[in-house]
């Protein structure tokens, strides 16, 4: 049974930085993906970031590509979202999520979630 565990999320001026971390057990590196969403209320959750655990292969939404980075630790199995130049359109719930197969940027696909951290974004 794959769990995740979000941390780090906070509030942060505009222009600032910040980290995101999913702690994950159960996951098969071999098989799963890792991704980060994100949702403003009243909003569909939305896509922000894709790793393979496999070989670090990443994808990015064009609303955070140049200044969000993912990665993994394989041996912490952790994924960190780094984001930066942060932006109050950036202000969202951002969730980890995971899925076996292909690296897709699709909600509905993801079969394990994490319970959320607020990020918060001020102007």
């Amino acid at each position: 049974q794959v769990q995740l565990v979000e941390s780090g999320g906070g509030f942060v001026q505009a222009g600032g930085s910040l980290t995101l971390s999913c702690a994950a057990s159960g996951v098969t590196f071999s098989r799963h993906v890792m991704a980060w969403f994100r949702q403003v209320p009243g909003k569909e959750r939305e896509f922000a970031a894709v790793i393979r655990w496999s070989d670090g292969v990443t994808n990015y939404a064009d609303s955070v590509k140049g200044r969000f980075t993912i990665s993994r630790d394989t041996a912490k199995n952790l994924v960190s979202l780094q984001m930066n130049s942060l932006k109050p359109e950036d202000t969202a719930v951002y969730y980890c999520a995971a899925r076996q197969g292909l690296l897709l940027r699709t909600e509905p696909t993801y079969d394990y979630w994490g319970q959320g951290t607020q990020v918060t974004v001020s102007s």
